[in-house]
């Protein structure tokens, strides 16, 4: 079950939110855990007990630390923690990673093992590392532990962010997991940011992605450099939108039940360097490595070879929790190597040139590295790669380039100005013009946010076209 789709939107969503809000509030987190149990299993049921015990397993492991340094026995607590961490990585790299070690091993040695053929279970990635985060953050005295496994289990299994974050830290909603005070206000500005995001996914992300599919089922070898770019460009687009949505309505959820989500995405496409983009793209993400991985090993407050090996080490780990295949690893290393240069190299170089120009240098290197990413492996990259830069004498353009072009035009301006801050700029702009007129500034509030939320489900209703590109992370 996928937010944009109406199965969620006219079913399961009123039916959470109805006893949500009828049962007394301490059941409230109990709704929370049993509804979002039951979306999880809606995909896959059987990978519900995975899943309990994922919860079970740091549950236990929290309390064991909290006990052990209150009794004043700190190599214990961390030898707990360690092993709660390291069974919670076990099961994310069985399930997600056997059979890329195994197809690896029968490649580099001619072997015939046997594949698992596992289905990966959704959302794997995000939980567990929400699941480490709170183990880590108790034995380090940074957020309390939870003794309510009904609280805990909620937190893991909060279905608003399950399926593609953001990834929260424990620390940072445990209050409100414990107290919080929904509001009309908030649940207004919950479905204000939900109907932001489903426009988004169903309106932009969606057509996006059509354009692209279109190009990607040619034959690489005939397809011309430029319908090769504007094939990458959808892509660069269509995740984006289709990303930064499902964060929009999985924030705006979180509203609607009185938890505040950090934000994930921050106009990424803005960005004039790849240091600068990795502050903005999938930023619970980032923060997860940067806290758990990367200040650990020393951060930037080492010898240039050892920041060199950090940056690398985090990288090389965000490319494989993306996916197990050889091109995410790839991506991972690729993204490693430019922030490097650009620490030791390019950085005081690229400040000195105009932003047009550092905008376009961002922009070309990030759209590369999607090349790595939106194939299945590693080869289709590199194929494509050829596509991109004449490699295969299919010439500049053809016929079906230029209609393409035309009978996208429209879209791609609203796809690119969209990713950009200028939407929110003419919104702020608007209501600052009639902040002293009430009626008008409602009117025209609700009116937007219906025609938003008609137009996406009556795309919904003729549409088969739905994909949501994170569900295999």
């Amino acid at each position: 079950m996928v937010f944009s789709s109406l199965l969620f939107l006219f079913r399961f969503l009123p039916a959470v939110l109805l006893f949500y809000y009828l049962v007394p509030r301490g059941w409230r987190n109990l709704v929370l855990l049993l509804f979002s149990l039951l979306f999880y299993a809606w995909g896959e049921p059987v990978y519900i007990l995975l899943m309990l015990a994922s919860i079970l397993i740091s549950y236990s492991g929290g309390r064991a630390v909290d006990a052990m340094k209150r009794a004043g026995r700190e190599k214990a607590a961390r030898r707990v923690m360690a092993g709660s961490v390291t069974i919670s990585l076990a099961l994310l790299g069985f399930f997600k990673y056997a059979d890329f070690a195994i197809g690896t091993v029968n490649t580099l040695t001619n072997a015939r093992l046997q594949l698992l053929n596992l289905a990966l279970p959704i959302g794997i990635s995000f939980y567990t590392f929400q699941t480490m985060s709170y183990t880590i953050d108790v034995y380090r005295g940074e957020a309390q532990v939870q003794k309510n496994l009904i609280s805990y289990g909620a937190y893991v299994s909060m279905f608003p962010q399950l399926i593609a974050g953001p990834i929260v830290q424990y620390k940072t909603i445990d209050a409100q997991l414990r107290q919080r005070r929904e509001t009309p206000e908030e649940f207004a500005q919950g479905i204000q940011r939900f109907l932001i995001g489903l426009g988004k996914k169903v309106l932009l992300a969606n057509n996006a992605g059509a354009l692209w599919d279109t190009i990607s089922a040619m034959t690489v070898s005939e397809v011309p450099v430029i319908t090769a770019w504007l094939g990458l460009a959808a892509y660069t687009l269509q995740i984006y939108f289709d990303f930064s949505a499902y964060s929009d309505m999985a924030i705006g959820l979180g509203h609607m039940f009185g938890f505040r989500f950090l934000e994930n995405f921050n106009y990424p496409y803005v960005s004039k360097s790849i240091t600068e983009f990795w502050r903005r793209w999938h930023i619970s993400l980032s923060t997860w490595f940067r806290e758990y991985v990367y200040i650990p090993l020393g951060g930037n407050r080492v010898t240039p070879a050892r920041h060199i090996r950090n940056l690398m080490i985090v990288w090389l780990l965000t490319g494989i929790w993306h996916g197990a295949s050889w091109n995410f690893v790839a991506w991972g290393v690729y993204y490693g190597v430019l922030l490097v240069i650009e620490k030791y190299i390019l950085g005081r170089y690229l400040e000195k040139l105009p932003g047009v120009l550092q905008h376009f240098y961002c922009m070309v290197l990030v759209m590369l590295g999607w090349n790595l990413f939106m194939f299945g492996d590693l080869s289709q990259s590199l194929a494509f790669f050829g596509a991109l830069f004449g490699g295969y004498g299919a010439g500049l353009l053809n016929t079906e380039t230029i209609y393409l072009l035309l009978n996208n035009l429209v879209l791609l301006v609203f796809l690119i100005l969209g990713s950009t801050r200028l939407p929110k700029k003419l919104g702020d702009a608007f209501c600052a013009r009639f902040a002293d007129r009430n009626a008008v500034m409602l009117a025209a509030r609700s009116l937007f946010y219906v025609l938003l939320f008609l137009l996406s489900v009556a795309w919904l209703v003729d549409a088969s076209y739905n994909p949501f590109l994170y569900f295999r992370f």
